[in-house]
């Protein structure tokens, strides 16, 4: 019996890593790295799976939003990034014999053609118990329901 896929929110700062960023990459591909949060390492490492659908999500932006989907395509592994010093990202405690920070591998499925804000998130009624819109939701990495995420791709007109 194959299991249900998932589906996420991947939250990131469109001045750091936009999707946009994301198209551009040679193979519209990346390493979803830089996760310093255990609860959201948790999900990445153990949860997200090949197949697993994600809202790419646009924090700290003007309006913030939900900006296009990607699909898992590399679950949970070391983030290697941890181990640079010269990544903004080091932790000296990370090591490779005992990783402290995972990441996973994301591909872009589409850009929406516009953002999906936040105000207009909060006015969908099929939206009301979303993580995201819940009082004091910070984790840049959360679980969208099934029906939350349909609910955005008709936002979208996808």
């Amino acid at each position: 019996m194959t299991k249900a896929k998932k589906f996420w929110l991947l939250k990131t700062e469109p001045k750091s890593y936009s999707i946009q960023d994301l198209a551009a990459e040679p193979t519209q591909s990346t390493h979803w790295d830089g996760v310093r949060n255990y609860q959201a390492r948790n999900t990445m490492r153990d949860e997200m799976k090949l197949g697993d659908r994600v809202l790419v999500y646009h924090s700290n932006a003007d309006p913030p939003g939900v900006a296009g989907v990607a699909l898992i395509t590399q679950e949970g592994y070391p983030d290697f990034t941890s181990w640079d010093p010269n990544d903004k990202h080091y932790d000296p405690k990370s090591t490779q014999a005992n990783p402290r920070w995972f990441m996973v591998d994301i591909r872009l499925e589409i850009v929406f053609n516009e953002l999906i804000g936040l105000p207009d998130l909060r006015q969908c009624a099929a939206l009301k118990d979303m993580v995201l819109l819940r009082k004091g939701s910070r984790l840049s990495v959360q679980p969208v329901r099934k029906k939350e995420f349909d609910a955005i791709l008709k936002m979208a007109g996808k």
